[in-house]
């Protein structure tokens, strides 16, 4: 070969190892930045006055119920009232035909006239009879006349007042038909014993009616105010009377108002009041019955409707509320959450819960008052390790807020 092709095979490679080495001179070996604290958005845990109240299902009921029953037998005349109108106490609803009671109490009315002129009769004659007894008396006592005359007058004056008693009796009995005869004349108007409102009549004029018959005639409801019965779990009250008698919670001066929301779930105009607990638990569901009452001035409830009672239980003045993203659950399904210690360590606190309130969980154990709760980040932590706290103020689902001159949600 020729050294011009020798001295161009030994420029090349000569090339190719300067390249070499200053490729191994620009090369830099790149190690990853040490990861710092991961982030977390903590509120401070404080203590609120809050109201506790519970919603119990229930259903509404009249203040006052009239079933309309005729007292006599006989036929209805009139009807006098239209159904599903407002009535008063007083007023005509039927009328049964009142011929043969007026009939019956006229004739008792002329029996007792005719007992009273025999009465009279009868106490005129006493004093001839009792008389000419004593006249004779006196002459049998000198055998002016016979023993047997003087038996005879004395045995018509006992006889003569026996028939005065039975008279008496008799015109006492009249009396009594009298009365009975006037009472069932006077039942022949059947008329409305409480003021309300009346449904449909179930019996038609010209039908004939039996007294006390098992199917009113008609039934009146007063409908304001109203009865709202609902069921409260005799477990649930129990733990409000332990509550109460522990000092956890404080009876209000509102403990016995009552708000209701209605079938739709929209609330009720009106306000209520517990009136009383029934004294009875009842065996097959475990509940008693709380009644309330509430004014129904446009007639809005009526009976038979299903609502729900918001009820005031008392007032906790040390409440401890935390929003419901701060609260997660074990493997065991209990609720724990994790707060950040005073060395920004994260730790676990197993929780009891008592119920929630709007978005927040209302605590009873697990946490206190300056706990400085995660409310997010919680997947970029573990207990143990060391993270770096932001003030959260946002909902659910808001950035933890860094403006470091905001107070932390939930401080007092």
């Amino acid at each position: 070969m020729s050294s011009h092709f020798w001295f161009k095979r030994l420029g090349l490679t000569g090339l190719l190892l300067a390249a070499g080495l200053l490729f191994s001179a620009c090369k830099k070996e790149v190690t990853p930045p040490k990861p710092g604290p991961a982030e977390v958005g903590i509120m401070t845990v404080g203590s609120e006055r809050v109201v506790l109240t519970t919603e119990l299902p229930g259903r509404t009921a009249a203040y006052l119920v009239a079933e309309i029953r005729p007292q006599v037998n006989g036929l209805i005349q009139n009807r006098l009232f239209q159904e599903g109108a407002g009535v008063k106490e007083g007023d005509l609803l039927y009328q049964i035909d009142p011929t043969p009671y007026q009939a019956a109490f006229d004739q008792a009315k002329a029996a007792l006239s005719l007992a009273e002129a025999d009465l009279l009769l009868a106490e005129a004659n006493l004093p001839a009879i009792r008389s000419r007894a004593e006249r004779l008396k006196g002459l049998a006592a000198i055998h002016a006349v016979g023993q047997q005359d003087y038996d005879d007058a004395s045995a018509a004056l006992r006889q003569a007042e026996a028939n005065i008693q039975v008279r008496k009796t008799a015109l006492e009995v009249h009396k009594a038909n009298i009365e009975s005869a006037r009472i069932n004349l006077s039942y022949t108007p059947i008329k409305a014993p409480i003021s309300g409102r009346i449904g449909r009549s179930n019996i038609t004029v010209g039908a004939l009616v039996s007294a006390y018959q098992p199917t009113p005639l008609a039934v009146i409801q007063q409908l304001d105010p109203i009865y709202v019965d609902v069921t409260q779990a005799s477990a649930d009250l129990l733990r409000l009377q332990r509550s109460l008698g522990s000092g956890d919670l404080k009876r209000s001066g509102e403990s016995r108002k009552v708000r209701l929301l209605l079938e739709d779930g929209t609330p009720y105009s009106q306000q209520g009041t517990l009136q009383f607990r029934d004294v009875t638990v009842d065996p097959t569901t475990g509940s008693v019955i709380l009644r309330l009452i509430f004014p129904n001035p446009n007639y809005v409830l009526l009976p038979g409707m299903f609502v729900r009672a918001v009820v005031e239980e008392g007032v906790n003045e040390q409440a401890l509320l935390v929003p419901q993203q701060g609260v997660t659950r074990d493997q065991k399904g209990n609720p724990i959450a994790w707060i950040v210690n005073p060395a920004d360590k994260v730790e676990q606190r197993s929780l009891q819960l008592n119920r929630t309130m709007g978005d927040k969980w209302l605590v009873i154990k697990g946490l206190a008052p300056g706990d400085r709760l995660i409310v997010e980040g919680l997947q970029k932590t573990r207990p143990g390790a060391t993270v770096k706290v932001v003030p959260f103020t946002g909902a659910v689902g808001d950035k933890p807020n860094r403006s470091e001159n905001q107070s932390p949600a939930g401080n007092k």
